[in-house]
């Protein structure tokens, strides 16, 4: 099974347990759905969490972890991050994937000329942008125009470059 970072705990919120996450990319019923989660801190230690409720916070998650009642027990998950098994995520639908499973495919254009390779995703308000390492980094807005298919089989996104970018 592989392992996927669905974000990091923040900050304790409130008396009762909540911690906040950050950087989730699910929402509060799919990741309640996933029901349990790898925590990892920085100094290697490793718990399992089961999920008791999630709830939205303006661009963050507020989650309640079982056995967490109180203010000290959230802060002690501070800073620590999330992992759960790929397979217990759920569909993400027709034509739409995790980052995890685009990050390190190949990039290509419509005529098969190599771009590089995918190394991160940036979200921003339209369209998340791709940051692509070949001969150079190049920075490639993922909306429809441009994005024209992702072949898993072949592990390859194929792109159609706007005029200019790659003098940027």
């Amino acid at each position: 099974m592989t392992s996927v970072r669905l974000g990091r705990i923040g900050r304790a919120h409130g008396l009762r347990g909540e911690v906040t996450i950050d950087g989730c990319p699910l929402d509060p019923h799919e990741l309640e759905a996933v029901g349990e989660l790898e925590w990892r801190n920085r100094e290697g230690v490793v718990r399992t969490l089961v999920i008791e409720s999630v709830r939205p916070m303006n661009q963050r998650l507020l989650v309640q972890f079982q056995g967490v009642g109180d203010r000290e027990g959230a802060a002690a998950l501070g800073l620590g991050d999330l992992y759960a098994d790929s397979e217990r995520l759920p569909d993400p639908g027709p034509g739409v994937s995790y980052t995890f499973q685009i990050v390190g495919l190949r990039v290509v254009t419509e005529e098969g000329r190599e771009l590089g390779r995918l190394q991160d995703v940036l979200p921003t308000g339209a369209h998340p942008v791709y940051v692509v390492q070949g001969s150079r980094e190049l920075l490639v807005p993922a909306s429809p125009e441009v994005l024209k298919r992702v072949d898993f089989g072949e592990g390859v996104i194929v792109v159609k470059l706007p005029a200019g970018l790659e003098d940027l």
